[in-house]
């Protein structure tokens, strides 16, 4: 059975750094392409960042560049958001996805990622 657990999420203030994990159960993680989105309160789900099945690749939402980061640890079965300079508009569920593809070019949509979190509250506060 899929799983996917995120956590670190929380209450933090502008300026603040958080770094969210997101836990696989997946088989060969290292095959799975993951990807993190969020959805902030009254808004649809968006794309925030992206890494390829062997890290050699990432994408990010042009909003969150040269603030988060991601990255995986296969032997770990796990990926990290790791998020620097948090905003208020930077508040959100955030959720993990993933979908079994060595693709080096990564969709930003969220429809084509298979598996999914149950997401995890990040609250920045101004």
């Amino acid at each position: 059975q899929v799983q996917l657990v995120e956590s670190g999420g929380g209450l933090v203030q502008a300026g603040d750094s958080l770094r969210l994990s997101c836990a696989a159960s997946l088989g060969t993680f290292s095959r799975y392409a993951m990807g993190w989105f969020r959805q902030a309160p009254g808004k649809e789900r968006e794309f925030v960042a992206a890494i390829t099945w062997s890290g050699g690749t990432t994408y990010y939402a042009d909003s969150v560049k040269g603030r988060f980061a991601i990255s995986r640890d296969n032997a770990k079965n796990t990926v990290y958001l790791q998020m620097n300079s948090l905003k208020p508009e930077d508040t959100a569920v955030y959720y993990c996805a993933s979908r079994d593809s060595m693709r080096k070019i990564l969709p930003t949509d969220s429809t084509w990622y298979v598996y999914w979190g149950q997401g995890t509250q990040v609250t920045v506060s101004s």
